[in-house]
């Protein structure tokens, strides 16, 4: 049975996915500088027998051809990139570059990826069709490589049917996945103000005209962008989490700073909130003697689950796992630059058990102790390469 041996092979090389995935743990890399990174997969995909070529300047996209007639194509996805944070875990495979960790879980993504190419590459004479493996770099940088590597060609030559994902999570307990039909993940933008004004000493305001009061104004009312102008049924998000206004007690500043992010799950609305919280922003600041740069940049689109082949792989997921290992999830604010590819093409974007309790593995990802049950590199490796053969209609 397929299952059966598909799980076989997931378990003989997990300790060789586990030693990758530390590997790639202890040499970390930022977005768009994952060189070594990409000369360790390069090395990986090389010793399996299986061709690539490089996109979006350290993105590798390796390519197998089942040994069967068929003209299918899907293509799997794991990102490559690490953050800015310093690690606080004390273990053997601690980040060695000072600053720099894989605190969300990319190091497991693309060992996992690496191992779902070794099974599918010792099955080629059990199935049909084409599989690419896209290695993709900076996923937490704008304009993130999933865009620049689909305007370099990643989704043609030959075209996929299907892209899947998949992420960790560490609410989620090992031995289990979560996902969710449609909609999923919210468009994400970055907004940068500077409100200008007149500054002086505090205890002479009306010689002023004071940023920080019109800050305030202009933080207050935009939230009716998301209390007042937005669909309730339509989730939007509007937060502002640097102030900058570099006075003093008695010092009342020239100018103040801001940066927030704008995140919805509605293309349309995004546009039309983006104007109204520019307009909304100069306006106030106009009124109150002052003056404001809006400046927003476009980031990640939201990112949707296509329906149909998300039921497929949510019921293949229970054939592998089991009825009880698969969870369904709630829309999450959060941003993924998956979404471009399910932007693209017919896309599912689903959920790793990563949590462990009882080892006291539970720290969220981004933060300095964010690490996964290892036990979870099993159930990657193989139910991805089940996915993939079943979409293949193998």
């Amino acid at each position: 049975m397929l299952i059966d041996k598909i799980k076989k092979l997931a378990e003989e090389i997990h300790a060789d996915v586990i030693q990758n995935r530390r590997h790639l743990h202890a040499n970390p890399e930022l977005s768009f500088e994952e060189y070594k990174t990409s000369a360790f997969v390069k090395a990986n995909l090389e010793k399996l027998g299986i061709p690539f070529h490089e996109l979006a300047g350290t993105g590798v996209v390796g390519i197998l051809k089942g040994d069967k007639p068929s003209n299918s194509v899907i293509a799997l996805r794991a990102d490559m990139d690490a953050l800015p944070i310093i690690e606080a875990n004390d273990v053997d495979y601690r980040s060695k570059n000072e600053g720099v960790m894989h605190a969300c879980g990319h190091d497991v993504h693309t060992s996992s990826l690496l191992g779902t190419a070794k099974i599918l590459s010792q099955l080629k004479a059990d199935f049909g069709g084409t599989i690419k493996f896209m290695f993709q770099p900076g996923e937490e940088k704008l304009p993130g490589g999933a865009n620049l590597m689909i305007q370099e060609g990643v989704l043609e030559n030959p075209k996929p049917s299907a892209v899947l994902g998949q992420h960790v999570m560490p609410s989620i307990q090992t031995g289990k996945i979560g996902i969710r039909s449609g909609k999923y993940m919210a468009s994400t933008d970055e907004l940068y103000v500077t409100i200008k004004g007149k500054g002086g000493h505090g205890a002479q305001p009306q010689q002023n005209v004071d940023p920080v009061v019109i800050m305030a104004h202009i933080i207050t009312a935009l939230q009716q962008i998301v209390s007042r102008c937005a669909d309730p049924r339509s989730p939007s998000v509007l937060s502002f989490g640097k102030v900058i206004a570099n006075g003093a007690t008695n010092v009342i500043p020239n100018e103040v700073y801001l940066e927030g992010t704008f995140r919805t799950l509605n293309e349309k609305w995004r546009a039309e909130a983006h104007q109204k919280m520019k307009r909304m922003a100069e306006s106030i600041a106009e009124g109150m003697g002052g003056s404001c740069d809006f400046n927003i940049v476009n980031g990640y689109p939201f990112l949707v689950n296509e329906e149909k082949l998300t039921a497929r792989t949510k019921q293949a997921a229970i054939d592998y796992l089991g009825q009880e290992n698969v969870e369904d999830l709630d829309i999450w604010m959060a941003a993924e630059d998956f979404a471009y590819f399910s932007q693209a093409s017919d896309a599912c974007f689903y959920r790793l058990g990563t949590r462990n309790e009882e080892r006291g593995i539970t720290s969220s990802v981004h933060t300095p102790t964010f690490d996964i049950d290892e036990k979870a590199l099993n159930l990657s490796t193989g139910l991805m390469a089940y996915l993939a053969l079943k979409e293949l209609g193998n």
